[in-house]
């Protein structure tokens, strides 16, 4: 009679198994890594656009303030500064100037990369200035559009500015027939 050593059991995975786990991973992650880069890329876009949106908001809100025209200015790709048109010191002795030349103002830095392209229309024209009632000036841009030079299927946004001064975001690749507020 042949006597048997007793069943161990086995605890852990064999190599075979956990080759083929590492190897499911590799796949996965390299099939998602390019969708991962144009999320990122897209993502830039819409904090550059998020930017320039709320800078031009701010212009308006301080030329309604401050009862004097602020102006919007591009400094760069996605960088601005925004400023008083006629900079006007302290008038009331509290030790504030009443209308600063810079506001406020943001580099490219800032949430933003070099591959981020800012064309304004007309294509000359680089600020918005608003006028105490918070319209715009004739002389001043009447949209801008975002986009990315680092990826071909990157999702472009557009910032339209109306006369009166309103400012709205929109995305110019829905379709002008479409029913989407996200449409240009």
């Amino acid at each position: 009679m042949l006597v048997s050593a007793p069943k161990r059991n086995m605890l852990g995975y064999s190599l075979v198994e956990l080759m083929v786990g590492i190897a499911l991973i590799a796949v996965l992650a390299g099939l998602g890594a390019s969708s991962y880069r144009d999320w990122i890329e897209n993502t830039r876009i819409r904090s550059a656009a998020e930017s320039i949106q709320n800078g031009l908001q701010v212009a308006r809100a301080e030329a309604v303030k401050r009862n004097a025209q602020v102006q919007f200015v591009f400094t760069g790709n996605s960088a601005w500064t925004v400023g008083c048109v006629v900079a006007i010191g302290d008038t009331d002795g509290d030790g504030v100037d009443d209308c600063p030349a810079t506001i406020k103002s943001r580099s490219q830095n800032e949430g933003s990369t070099a591959n981020i392209t800012v064309l304004t229309t007309p294509a000359a024209q680089t600020s918005v200035v608003f006028s105490n009632l918070g319209a715009t000036t004739p002389a001043s841009f009447t949209s801008v559009d975002i986009d990315s030079t680092a990826i071909s299927g990157s999702r472009a946004l557009r910032i339209t500015v109306g006369v009166g001064g309103n400012i709205r975001m929109c995305d110019p690749a829905v379709a002008q027939s479409s029913d989407d507020s996200r449409k240009c």
